[in-house]
């Protein structure tokens, strides 16, 4: 199963950064996972707003009522900034790297070549498996590299055959 065909393309903010002999195999956009916790602050945030407001309210505080919504719209202003970065993040294989792709400003570009990765393995949560997400592990020959981890990376299982049977093709590939 391939999860990009050779015919579709990178979106603009990755495809600059692809080599004009390469060929994208995989492109997937980091899992909405990565969202859990900024959800999680807009709502609690939102109950404690409506709260306070209640207590302030009781007690003619307008001042204390106006600081705890703006507050609050400030963690909603953080939120919309990272669904913002989650949009443009990707992880890519082509056909010689794999790359990590972040930022909405400052833009990162960790890259791994494919012959470099001496190993890989997946982990998964208890939270990673039952909303689908894992994080990759690449290591090379005894050196530190820009890329070693990738969190929140969707079908992490497909990925990750995937990606190794382009580290370790078959001698009969053409078989299948």
């Amino acid at each position: 199963m391939r999860l990009v065909t050779h015919g579709d393309s990178a979106p603009s903010s990755v495809n600059r950064y692809l080599l004009p002999h390469e060929h994208q195999v995989i492109m997937v956009r980091r899992h909405p996972a990565v969202l859990l916790r900024p959800v999680a602050e807009v709502f609690g945030g939102l109950i404690v707003a409506g709260l306070l407001s209640r207590f302030f309210g009781d007690q003619g505080g307008g001042t204390a009522l106006v600081v705890v919504w703006w507050l609050w719209l400030l963690l909603l202003i953080r939120f919309v900034w990272k669904v913002a970065e989650w949009s443009v993040d990707y992880f890519v294989v082509t056909s010689k790297r794999m790359l990590l792709t972040t930022g909405l400003i400052t833009r990162k570009v960790a890259m791994m070549p494919l012959q470099k990765v001496t190993d890989m393995s997946f982990q998964r949560s208890l939270l990673g498996r039952m909303l689908g997400y894992g994080e990759f592990i690449l290591e090379s020959a005894g050196q530190d590299q820009a890329l070693s981890t990738v969190e929140y990376i969707p079908y992490p299982e497909t990925l990750y055959l995937e990606v190794c049977q382009m580290l370790f093709p078959s001698k009969d590939e053409g078989d299948d």
